[in-house]
């Protein structure tokens, strides 16, 4: 599978863990967020803008907030790719029991470090 599709799974378990689990060790969250670039920025669903230290917040704040969450990645594309890094979509159906389904549609910029690590620059959500 290609690193960049892989990676977009390998974060998604964790989000989902740190997100859907209250019980979830700290190290989880370390870990997903060992993922992102410093300069990391998102734009979310509802058009809110948020760098690396918002979304440190989120994830080290709301854990557990979505009991049972799963996620499923869809539709995985590869829009363009370089020595440096890659661009690729996908969908992501969020579904917590109870409460229904979400779909968003998700745009992600990758970085490649000197070391081969892939770290997320960039993500831009959309709801579908």
């Amino acid at each position: 599978m290609n690193r960049y599709f892989q990676e977009v799974r390998d974060a998604h378990a964790l989000i989902r863990d740190c997100l859907g689990d209250a019980h979830t060790p700290d190290a989880v969250c370390d870990e997903l967020l060992a993922r992102f670039c410093p300069a990391f920025s998102m734009v979310t669903p509802r058009g809110a803008i948020m760098d690396f230290t918002a979304v440190d917040n989120l994830f080290r704040t709301q854990r557990g907030v979505r009991a049972g969450l799963t996620i499923a990645i869809e539709d995985l594309q590869l829009i363009a790719e370089s020595d440096t890094g890659a661009t690729v979509t996908y969908q992501e159906r969020q579904t917590i029991p109870g409460q229904g389904e979400t779909l968003r549609f998700a745009t992600a910029v990758f970085e490649t470090g000197a070391d081969g690590r892939v770290m997320w620059r960039h993500l831009h959500e959309t709801w579908l």
